[in-house]
């Protein structure tokens, strides 16, 4: 399973099996204050480089494809932002301070517009394309909307959560309109810790018995994880174990050479061996001048990116204080001074891989 950067990079690496933390052993199926900008000097020249040339969808496009037709495999960014999204409607509301970012996340196609963190890895296959979601947020109705469409997509195969805040399974309800109109069920893997919270938080779709007769909802085939290696049709997902604050663990994703953590504040030892030999990592960074309690901040994730050595990274999470082209005109300047392919993602980047 490849990365493409155009060319291809080297193959996967074996993984290796790391402890569990869970009581679950193997997998079973339920039905059912600074300145924004304190890490770099202020420039006004942004340069745009070949090395991410990658497909941008404009909202404006109108063209769409067939949906799910063959073509080539890819990683779409559906959200890349907080959970509160941006632009915050406290900030185009305040009639004291201006907020740069959200000022400019308002008018469309900014790449500063960015709801929550999910990426689709689009598996392109002869009998046509294979949809998997990582993490539905509450705003997922909104990216799909916007996305979807235009990109030509139309089932989910598979839904993969990497935790249980609202950002990550706020959408499950809105699968409805997937399994009354598209298809007959969704499966979601879960870490039995986040499903314990959708018993409660998402009660009516884990038991389905308590739901009035005739009411439409989500149908959903709980499928449970743990911290070993499982397979979602032909493609293997390793679970990446971080922190995500104080003893709340997360999940991040290696699916070939392609390592996703897209809520960390801390990176256990024992899941560095799984990140080795990384073609693309994508990974959390809040903000421009320090970490939060729960997510990297840029100068953490660079630490972090400089440690790992993956061939290229992709910044996601990213809060108001992150402004899209000011700060990738400084990180791409890493690329000469440290030799490192860093640079932010945006909502509707699509990456093409080979699986």
């Amino acid at each position: 399973m490849l990365l493409r950067i155009r060319p291809a990079a080297a193959a996967a690496p074996s993984l290796r099996r790391i402890s569990s933390t869970y009581s679950a052993r193997s997998s079973f199926s339920i039905s059912s204050s600074s300145s924004p900008y304190a890490l770099f000097p202020p420039t006004n020249i942004f340069t745009a480089h070949s090395l991410h040339s990658t497909t941008n969808l404009s909202e404006s496009t109108t063209a769409q494809i067939a949906p799910d037709t063959p073509q080539e495999s890819e990683i779409i960014f559906v959200g890349t932002g907080t959970s509160e999204g941006i632009p915050r409607v406290s900030c185009l509301t305040n009639p004291y301070k201006k907020c740069e970012v959200c000022s400019k996340a308002a008018n469309p196609g900014d790449k500063n517009k960015r709801l929550n963190t999910s990426i689709l890895i689009r598996y392109s296959q002869p009998a046509g394309n294979l949809n998997i979601l990582i993490d539905a947020g509450k705003f997922f109705y909104h990216s799909a909307l916007r996305w979807f469409p235009t990109i030509g997509i139309r089932k989910l195969d598979a839904v993969l959560i990497t935790h249980s805040h609202a950002d990550a399974i706020g959408g499950l309800d809105d699968l409805r309109d997937w399994t009354n109109n598209v298809q007959r069920n969704i499966p979601i893997y879960v870490a039995n810790r986040d499903f314990e919270v959708m018993k409660k938080t998402h009660y009516y779709l884990v038991d389905t018995s308590v739901v009035t007769p005739g009411a439409a909802v989500s149908d959903l085939q709980f499928k449970i994880i743990n911290e070993e290696p499982f397979v979602v049709y032909d493609i293997k997902f390793t679970p990446l174990p971080v922190w995500h604050g104080k003893d709340y663990r997360s999940l991040g994703f290696r699916f070939g050479n392609i390592c996703y953590i897209s809520d960390v504040s801390e990176i256990p030892e024992e899941t560095y061996p799984l990140l080795k030999d990384c073609d693309l990592l994508i990974m959390d960074a809040l903000r421009p001048d320090r970490s939060s309690a729960t997510h990297f901040g840029l100068p953490r994730a660079l630490e972090e990116v400089r440690k790992i050595q993956p061939k290229r990274t992709l910044f996601t999470g990213m809060m108001h204080l992150m402004d899209h082209e000011k700060i990738n005109e400084q990180l791409i300047k890493l690329k000469d001074s440290e030799g490192l392919d860093v640079q932010l993602s945006y909502d509707g980047l699509r990456v093409p891989v080979t699986l």
